[in-house]
Order: structure tokens, then sequence, then C-alpha cells
């Protein structure tokens, strides 16, 4: 049985990076973003045909994340050379396109499998999606099969109840009252 994490401090990370625009390599940790929420997700692969949909979808409301002080990580097992080839490729040939964020390289597969997402006999990553508090605690946990993207509405929407302090009941939005 997998271990819980919600509810506990996230599992640390270091893990090299390249930028959005494809340019600049680097390198992120878990502590860079403290201080800060965090939406930190796995893909499966890069030049893929689901994965495209939600890091582009994601990258089009990032300004709504950086609105509620979030930042956002993507990762797969790739290495940051065929991330920064994916993000160079046009689409017609299945390529990403720039983006608002980074994508990191969890070749060793490491975090993936820290954060219990980890399809071992595949040697890739389930589609999990992480909200870490600024704190560094884990809030939010959510797992599709690799066959279904996520919903950026929800993962907005539920970042904004975790930031509201209070109890959200059931379809609780913005403006709604807490319990």
């Amino acid at each position: 049985m997998a271990e819980r994490l919600v509810g506990k401090p996230a599992p640390a990370f270091t893990m090299e990076t390249v930028s959005g625009d494809g340019q600049d390599f680097g390198k992120v940790s878990l502590e860079d973003y403290r201080g800060k929420w965090l939406v930190f997700f796995f893909y499966p692969l890069d030049f893929t045909f689901v994965c495209p949909t939600e890091i582009t979808a994601i990258s089009d409301a990032y300004g709504d994340f950086q609105t509620l002080d979030t930042e956002v990580l993507g990762v797969s097992i790739d290495s940051v050379h065929s991330h920064k080839a994916w993000i160079a490729a046009s689409s017609d040939i299945g390529g990403l396109g720039k983006i608002n964020f980074p994508l990191a390289s969890d070749i060793t597969k490491k975090v993936a499998s820290d954060y219990g997402v980890l399809i071992e006999e595949e040697g890739v990553a389930l589609r999990g999606l992480f909200i870490i508090d600024p704190e560094g605690e884990l809030k939010y946990q959510v797992v599709n099969h690799n066959d279904v993207g996520r919903s950026v509405e929800e993962t907005l929407r539920v970042l904004q109840a975790l930031q509201s302090g209070g109890l959200c009941p059931m379809n609780w939005k913005p403006g709604d009252k807490t319990l």
C-alpha cells in the first residue's frame, strides 16, 4: 500500500530543468519554492499525445496561478535535452512550443518514486498533480491514468479553496461561504 503524502512535508527534490522558452538549463529544489504555493505535476513522456494538451492549458492559465502567488513545475523522466527539443519542435510534428514555466528532469525516477507515481514496470510516471503550501506541506494530490488529462479549472478551484483558510464544502467556488 502506498504511503500517505497529503498533510505531511512534501518529499524533497533537486532536479535539472529547462526554462519554458527552451533556452536555459538550471537546477531546482523544493526549497526554492519556500514561501510560495507550488503546483507540481508529473506527466509520462515528452513527444506524446495527451501531455501537450495539459501542459499548454496550464501554461495558458499561468497568469491565474501567479495571481494566487503560485509557481508551477512540470516533470517527467525525460532528460532536459529532450525537454528542450520538445519545446523547440513545432506543434505539427508533436512539439510543445514555448511555455510559461520550467520542465524538470527526473531521469533517475527517484522523485516520481518518492511521490508515489512511478510505474516501475514501464519506467514512467502516472499523471500526478500535487499542491504544496508555502511551508512545504503537501496539501493535495490527484493521480490519473495516463490516458486521461487533468483539469486546470479544478486545480485552480482546489488551490483557491486551500488558500481560503476555511472548510470548503463540495463544489465550493471562490466567493462561496466556507463552513
